[in-house]
């Protein structure tokens, strides 16, 4: 038996406009949970950042995650953590990082409630890192997804990694990432799908393959895809002896754990030349990339600001700033921002300015928050300066992108 795992990424960015998201709702969300309710013998692991979950309820799509917690509740789907806002988590602190997770799961639990029982973990963009690992363990998470190009070699078909971290260890599992492009990017159809997985079983008893991409690769960025290709193929294995669909957790169960090495730092974006050059997360934080090197440099002031702020609120009047820097700083570590600041390959100058406003607006309330505390003026009259540097980057960055 050959048991396919497919995840599904559903994210948002807390900046997207109500009309782009009500299109992606009727072309995507919406399609995704009526094939997943039309074939009951479906399974699928699901990531659903919780800005996302947020954003279906205020904008009037809260159809969408009571559909899905309707299929957590009947066993059809599982929920993995992420990160709220999707922060690339090996680039921030581990604090943020810490507090990223710890939001998702407030806000997923309040809308999925008893659905909402997630085991393993989905690093925004597969960006992984050990540092960013010893985290999710540390919350008690039990498995990551990362990309097959982690994997110091071919990645595992008939075993389930566990590899050494910290005083503990951690289970992996790695995404095919070949034939994860190519439904991407309509290189394969459901009949061609199954035969391959098939050839690549072959001459073993028992296999897996993980499968993991945008759930808006099904008919937001492929007109009809969710049924052309999903709806197709969960028909074709429906009856099969030899096909199973299944949730990633449901392979603990079916494939035992064997001592391996730690993934790669990399994405799932990521080449193996990259990984070489030590450039583990090009789309959003390259060396020779100005954009991304400014955009860092203002983020960076940015939390010193906060860190301050944080440490000197200390009166009424200072604590509605506070509230607003943080509730600002949250969504401004969203990935979006640098991953449209690649020139030549995904470029937006109004995607990178929206970013680049949030952590201004952070910068501002942090600042606003330390301006009113108890602190000494000379602490106030340092804290400006950085307030200063951090306006003169944000120049610079829209240099960059007027340019």
């Amino acid at each position: 038996m050959i048991y396919w795992a497919p995840l599904l990424h559903f994210y948002q960015p807390p900046t997207q406009s109500h009309s782009v998201l009500a299109k992606i709702c009727e072309e995507s969300y919406r399609p995704l949970v009526k094939v997943f309710n039309g074939h009951p013998e479906s399974r699928v692991t699901i990531n659903m950042c919780g800005v996302l979950t947020e954003m279906l309820a205020d904008h009037g799509f809260g159809d969408v995650p009571a559909g899905l917690m309707e299929l957590g509740r009947i066993g059809q789907i599982e929920f993995v953590e992420s990160a709220k806002f999707h922060a690339i988590l090996p680039l921030v602190p581990g604090s943020e990082a810490k507090r990223q997770i710890e939001l998702n799961k407030k806000t997923n639990l309040s809308f999925f409630k008893d659905s909402y029982k997630p085991r393993g973990f989905f690093l925004p963009e597969m960006c992984y890192s050990d540092a960013a690992a010893s985290i999710v363990r540390g919350m008690g998470y039990e498995w990551v997804i990362v990309s097959g190009i982690a994997n110091h070699g071919k990645w595992p078909m008939d075993y389930v990694t566990s590899f050494k971290l910290g005083s503990g260890s951690m289970k992996v599992f790695f995404r095919d990432d070949i034939i994860s492009n190519m439904i991407s990017f309509k290189n394969i159809d459901a009949a061609g799908f199954a035969s391959r997985i098939k050839e690549l079983a072959e001459g073993k008893e028992n296999a897996y393959i993980i499968t993991a991409m945008d759930a808006e690769t099904f008919g937001h960025h492929i007109h009809g895809w969710e049924n052309i290709f999903l709806g197709k193929l969960y028909e074709i294995i429906k009856d099969s002896e030899e096909v199973k669909a299944v949730k990633i957790s449901d392979l603990l169960e079916k494939f035992p754990a064997m001592k391996g090495r730690p993934p790669r730092p990399s994405s799932w974006s990521t080449s193996n030349e990259e990984i070489m050059a030590g450039n583990y997360y090009p789309l959003w934080n390259t060396p020779h990339n100005t954009v991304h090197r400014l955009q860092w440099e203002h983020m960076n002031i940015c939390l010193e600001i906060f860190r301050e702020a944080e440490d000197k609120n200390d009166n009424e009047k200072s604590e509605p700033f506070f509230n607003a820097a943080r509730e600002n700083l949250d969504m401004a570590l969203h990935s979006c921002q640098f991953w449209w600041a690649n020139k030549g390959r995904m470029w937006s100058e109004n995607l990178i300015n929206k970013g680049l406003i949030l952590q201004e607006e952070a910068v501002f309330n942090a600042y606003l928050a330390v301006a009113n505390s108890g602190c000494r003026d000379s602490e106030k009259k340092k804290c400006y300066r950085k307030v200063i540097a951090a306006r003169y980057i944000a120049g610079k960055i829209r240099d960059e992108i007027l340019q």
